[in-house]
């Protein structure tokens, strides 16, 4: 089974966990791994925090907050244009 993440294979994730254990040692790893859980969960909170108060000031100036809505449906529109047309290229070659 291969994982596929940013283009990691399965084979340089386990290399890349060997290198982490020789040069932290087995008993910093679970320290290491927490601190990163922590500080990803706070990068999370900080960016749905400032989602959250961008959008009640745009609600509070009457702006229209939906328009990320609208703009995600014609990306979406677009995305599948080019699906269906590598579709029918994919089909000719």
């Amino acid at each position: 089974m291969t994982f596929q993440y940013l283009f990691i294979s399965g084979g340089e994730i386990a290399f890349i966990i060997f290198i982490v254990l020789m040069i932290f040692g087995a008993d910093k790893v679970p320290e290491i791994a927490r601190g990163l859980g922590k500080g990803m969960r706070q990068l999370k909170d900080a960016t749905n925090e400032i989602k959250t108060e961008i959008t009640k000031s745009a609600k509070a100036q009457n702006l229209d907050v939906d328009i990320a809505k609208d703009v995600k449906k014609e990306i979406n529109k677009v995305k599948d244009d080019i699906e269906e047309f590598g579709g029918s290229v994919k089909r000719q070659l």
